[in-house]
């Protein structure tokens, strides 16, 4: 049996098939990168596998991640999401979320799409890093606090340079598989 190389911080089931068929992926669906941008900024201050362990609850308390109908949610919504186990239950997070769907219905009327919106920092092809190994890979980067700043413009919260960049790792802006890695 021939085992493959991974990425130095893939260490369970769940991880690996995150990383073997997500992580790194060019996304060009608005309803992804509308998923991406709620997990990652539900990531903040917590490791990746707290949120991939929680991911389908997220669908499920987030309407399957349908940015319309997210946008609607209420306080009512809110109170009900912070008894939902199934999630991170803070309280700025969630708003976050509905204030994100908002902005990024925003983000569409104005750029005809999100993806067009996203894409566009990284001139609508993937950066193809070449690390050696996961401790070279940068918490943020040049393009990351542009983008993070530029959505701050727009109105939009929990996408700070590092949360950006995690963005961009996981849905494909930034190839930063690891030389050995058998997906690099």
């Amino acid at each position: 049996m021939i085992v493959k190389k991974r990425c130095e911080w893939v260490k369970d089931d769940l991880n690996i098939t995150y990383h073997d068929k997500e992580w790194g992926v060019p996304q060009h669906n608005d309803k992804k990168l509308f998923e991406f941008l709620i997990l990652e900024g539900a990531q903040a201050g917590l490791s990746w596998s707290t949120i991939l362990n929680r991911r389908d609850g997220y669908g499920i308390a987030f309407s399957n991640f349908d940015v319309d109908k997210v946008s609607k949610y209420t306080q009512n919504h809110v109170k009900e999401l912070m008894q939902n186990k199934a999630i991170i239950r803070n309280r700025l997070k969630i708003n976050s979320v509905i204030n994100n769907a908002k902005k990024f219905i925003e983000i569409q009327k104005e750029f005809g799409s999100f993806d067009n919106y996203l894409w566009g920092f990284v001139n609508y092809k993937p950066i193809k890093n070449k690390f050696k190994k996961y401790s070279d890979l940068p918490a943020h980067t040049k393009i990351s606090e542009k983008l993070s700043q530029d959505l701050k413009k727009h109105g939009f919260s929990f996408v700070g340079p590092t949360i950006c960049y995690a963005l961009m790792q996981a849905v494909g802006m930034v190839n930063d598989h690891t030389v050995d890695c058998f997906k690099y």
